[in-house]
C-alpha cells in the first residue's frame, strides 16, 4: 500500500500547506516534499516487477480493489509499477521539491495557497503514473490540471489569465477527444472493467466488434486518432503546441519547471500506454504520419526558438523540438526507440527543468528575460551561470548527459526499425538537424546575454544568487550526469518494460 500512502500523504501535506500562515508555508512544504522523494527511492530500491503493466508484466506495489458499479463496468482502484512509470514516478518527486525551494524568491505572496497547489499537482501526478484503472486514471489526469491553471492565473505575469483560460481550454478539449475515443474502444469490447491490461489484452485476443454498424478496425482506428489528438495537445506536437509558449512565458518560474519537467512527459506516457501498446496495428499503419509529425515537431519547434528573444520563449519551444524526439522513438517500435524515447522523457524533465530554474534565478535578479536587454553576467553571478551554460550542453546533447543518453538511443532504434516502409532512417537523420539549430539557438543567447561586455540597465549591483536558488540547480546538473553517465540505473528496466510492446507492434 506505499502508493496510496504517498499519494494520501501528498494530499493531507497540501490542505495542510493551505491551512498553514504564509511565513511558515514554504519551509513546510519543502519539509513534506522530501517525503514522497523518499518514498520513491524506496520503491526504486524495492522494485521488482518485470514486463510491462498493460500487456501481463509482474507489477511492482500492486492494490487491485472493487470500488463502484458504473452501468455494467466494475471500476477498481488499481495502481502499480512497471519499468516505465517507476522513472516517472521518481521524476516526479525529485522535481517537486526543487521547485517548492526555487520558489522562497519569486513567491511573496499567497504563500500558503500556492505551495499548497503545488503538492496537490505532485499528489495528481503520482496518481496518473500509478493508476491503471482508467476511470481513477482519468480523474487524476483531469485533476492535475486545475492547480496548474490557478498557478498561472494567479501568480503569473501580464497576461497570465490568458496564458490560463487558453492552457485549460485546449487541454480540456483534448481531454474529451481523448476521453470519447477511448470509451468508443471500451464499449466495443465484451469487458466488464476499465482495468488498463483486461482492455489491452482483449484487443489483443481480436475480441473487437462492431460498434453502431461500424466495422472492428474502423473503431479502433477512430479509437486510436481520437486518442492521439488528445493526447498530441498534451506532449504537445505541431500544429496544437502554441498554448505552451504562452503558459511558459507567463507562469511563474516553479510552475513552469513542473509543466515542462513532469505535465508534458503525461501525454508521451499516455500515448505509449494507450495508443502504442493498446493498438499497436493502427500505431505501424500510420507510422509515416506520425513520423512526419515528429520530424516536423523538432524542426520547426528549433526554428521557433531560434527566432525569440525571449528566454523562457526559447527553452519553451525547445521542449516542442525535444517531444518530437520521443515521438520519433515511440513509432519506431524497437526497443532502443521506445526504450529511447522513455529514458527521454526523464532526461528531457530533468534538463528542462534545469533551464527554467536558472532563468528564472536570472530574472528574479535582473528583472529581464530578453536576450537584448542584458550582456556580461557571468562574472556577476558565475555559479548559476554556468550551472545554465551546463544545461545547455546537455540540451545539445553534449556526451556524458542524458540528453545525450536519450537522443542516442532513440536515434539507434530509429536507424533500424522495420516500420514506415524503410524510411525511418530518412526520418531519423532529418530529424538529427534540429539538433544543429538547438546549438545555434542556445549558442547564440548564451553568447549575448552571459558573456561580454557587462550592460544592464538597473540602478544596483548585479551579485550572486542566493542559496537556496543555486542548490536546485546543482542538484539537477548532478542528476543529469549521473544518468548520462549511468544509463542503465533506469535504462534497463525501461528495456524490459518495452520489450511487450515492441513484440507487439512488429508481429
Amino acid at each position: 500500500m506505499i502508493i496510496e500512502a504517498l499519494i494520501a500523504f501528498t494530499f493531507a501535506t497540501a490542505l495542510a500547506v493551505l491551512a498553514a500562515p504564509n511565513r511558515w508555508a514554504s519551509r513546510l512544504a519543502f519539509a513534506f516534499s522530501l517525503v514522497p522523494f523518499v518514498g520513491s527511492l524506496y520503491l526504486w530500491s524495492r522494485f521488482d516487477g518485470s514486463g510491462n503493466a498493460l500487456t501481463g508484466g509482474q507489477l511492482a506495489f500492486e492494490t487491485r480493489i472493487d470500488w463502484i458499479e458504473i452501468g455494467g463496468y466494475t471500476v477498481q482502484w488499481f495502481v502499480g509499477l512497471d519499468g516505465i512509470s517507476l522513472p516517472l514516478v521518481v521524476l516526479t518527486t525529485f522535481l517537486v521539491p526543487l521547485a517548492i525551494l526555487s520558489a522562497w524568491t519569486p513567491i511573496d505572496e499567497r504563500q500558503s495557497q500556492f505551495y499548497g497547489l503545488m503538492l496537490f499537482m505532485e499528489a495528481n501526478l503520482l496518481g496518473v503514473f500509478a493508476a491503471l484503472d482508467f476511470f481513477a486514471w482519468f480523474v487524476f489526469w483531469e485533476a492535475v490540471l486545475l492547480p496548474m491553471y490557478f498557478l498561472i492565473g494567479v501568480w503569473g505575469g501580464p497576461r497570465r489569465k490568458y496564458a490560463a483560460i487558453k492552457f485549460f481550454v485546449y487541454t480540456n478539449a483534448a481531454s474529451l477527444v481523448m476521453f470519447l475515443g477511448f470509451m468508443t474502444l471500451v464499449f466495443s469490447l465484451p469487458v466488464e472493467t476499465f482495468a488498463m491490461p483486461e482492455i489491452a489484452a482483449s484487443i489483443a485476443a481480436g475480441e473487437l466488434q462492431s460498434f453502431y454498424g461500424i466495422a472492428p478496425d474502423a473503431i479502433a482506428m477512430i479509437a486510436f486518432l481520437a486518442m492521439f489528438a488528445g493526447f498530441a495537445v498534451k506532449v504537445p506536437m505541431v500544429p496544437v503546441h502554441t498554448w505552451l509558449p504562452d503558459a511558459h512565458v507567463e507562469a511563474p518560474t516553479p510552475a513552469s519547471v513542473l509543466l515542462a519537467g513532469v505535465l508534458l512527459k503525461m501525454g508521451t506516457y499516455a500515448l505509449l500506454r494507450f495508443n502504442f501498446t493498446m493498438l499497436p496495428d493502427q500505431a505501424t499503419a500510420l507510422a509515416i504520419p506520425i513520423a512526419i509529425v515528429a520530424v516536423i515537431s523538432v524542426i520547426y519547434g528549433a526554428m521557433l526558438a531560434l527566432a525569440q528573444r525571449d528566454l523562457k520563449r526559447i527553452v519553451a519551444y525547445s521542449s516542442v523540438s525535444s517531444m518530437g524526439y520521443v515521438t520519433l522513438g515511440l513509432v519506431a517500435y524497437t526497443v532502443y526507440g521506445v526504450g529511447g524515447a522513455t529514458f527521454q522523457m526523464v532526461a528531457h524533465g530533468l534538463i528542462s527543468g534545469l533551464m527554467f530554474m536558472a532563468v528564472g534565478v536570472i530574472y528574479n535578479a535582473t528583472h529581464t528575460r530578453m536576450v537584448t536587454d542584458m550582456s556580461g553576467i557571468a562574472d556577476r553571478m558565475p555559479v548559476a551561470v554556468w550551472i545554465l551554460v551546463a544545461g545547455a550542453f546537455g540540451y545539445m546533447g553534449l556526451p556524458l548527459m542524458a540528453g545525450f543518453a536519450g537522443e542516442f538511443y532513440v536515434f539507434v532504434g530509429s536507424f533500424g526499425s522495420p516500420v514506415a516502409n524503410g524510411l525511418m532512417p530518412a526520418f531519423t537523420a532529418l530529424a538529427m538537424f534540429g539538433i544543429v539549430i538547438v546549438a545555434g539557438y542556445l549558442l547564440f543567447a548564451m553568447q549575448r546575454t552571459l558573456f561580454g561586455p557587462y550592460r544592464l540597465d538597473t540602478d544596483y549591483e548585479l551579485g550572486p544568487a542566493a542559496l537556496h536558488d543555486t542548490l536546485p540547480l546543482a542538484a539537477l546538473l548532478v542528476a543529469i550526469i549521473v544518468l548520462g553517465v549511468a544509463p542503465d540505473l533506469i535504462f534497463e528496466m525501461m528495456r524490459d518494460a518495452v520489450a511487450p510492446v515492441v513484440e507487439g507492434g512488429v508481429n
